[in-house]
């Protein structure tokens, strides 16, 4: 989704460097570039490896979910709705890199009417949420139902032909603390539903399963990074269970206090520093 300028760093890894004075110089560059992408090979599969599984699992629960809204079955939809879309959120830098599609699933009203579209643009997750959530019924969104499943289908079979990058990953990682800090944050992502606190979580578990998969490469370079990172990802994985409602999920992001959510800024801000810092120390 959105994205601002929130401890965004640019980042890259094996890119081709330029300008560095004469050929020789310029193919020793190269093959240095070569040599990174060749030592990323196995981390970029086993994340590729991720988020198919991750895919695999939202069209498993999307057909549930799809199930019961063309059901009449308003609670159990309700119920799957945020587990459902944490799949999602885990593994959105894939799913971002089909910018088409990205949209379809989980775009927010605000976000179309951003762009100048009207709500019969609208589809996904999010106009669903609305149906729920705010008119209490599932009539009338039966296609948007079928169109959604129709959709993560589609993501599922496209995702097998995604060039998984190290750029991709690592500014994926930046880009999931990213969404955290602008909607999550303010609640504006699950505006109807409040379940934010689920898309919170899988944004945080996206980004640290990337650093889990880089973090030998990283230890190689900085092993107080790598010390730090593990010691803010604890922080914030702590702080976010204060919020667990004892059944599996989270309480409603209407239940917490300006001091709570200040708290979770905080934590996720000292969490995005640390992590910025990955492509540049691995370039």
């Amino acid at each position: 989704m959105k994205k601002s300028a929130f401890i965004y760093s640019l980042i890259s890894i094996s890119i081709l460097l330029t300008g560095c004075g004469n050929s020789t110089e310029n193919s020793k560059t190269e093959n240095e570039s070569v040599d990174n992408a060749v030592q990323l090979n196995d981390e970029l599969e086993n994340y590729k490896t991720f988020a198919i599984d991750q895919i695999d699992q939202f069209v498993t629960e999307t057909e549930k979910f799809v199930e019961a809204v063309k059901a009449g079955d308003i609670e159990k939809a309700k119920e799957i709705y945020p587990n459902a879309r944490m799949y999602f959120e885990r593994s959105e830098p894939i799913a971002e890199s089909f910018g088409d599609l990205d949209p379809r699933i989980d775009a927010r009203l605000a976000d179309l009417e951003d762009e100048g579209k009207s709500e019969k643009d609208w589809s996904g997750y999010h106009k669903i949420e609305y149906g729920l959530w705010v008119e209490n019924t599932t009539k009338g969104y039966e296609v948007v139902a079928d169109q959604l499943l129709k959709d993560a289908k589609e993501l599922r079979a496209r995702v097998e032909t995604v060039d998984v990058t190290p750029d991709l990953m690592i500014t994926g990682a930046v880009d999931l603390l990213n969404e955290v800090s602008t909607s999550k944050i303010s609640g504006e992502e699950e505006i109807y539903s409040h379940t934010d606190l689920y898309d919170f979580k899988a944004n945080i578990e996206g980004a640290e399963k990337i650093f889990t998969i880089l973090k030998n490469k990283i230890n190689e370079k900085d092993e107080n990074l790598v010390k730090e990172l593990e010691q803010k990802f604890i922080n914030i994985n702590e702080l976010l269970a204060k919020y667990e409602n004892g059944t599996g999920g989270y309480v409603s992001y209407e239940q917490l206090t300006n001091k709570d959510t200040k708290a979770l800024s905080e934590a996720v801000n000292q969490l995005g520093e640390p992590l910025s810092q990955i492509g540049i120390i691995m370039e």
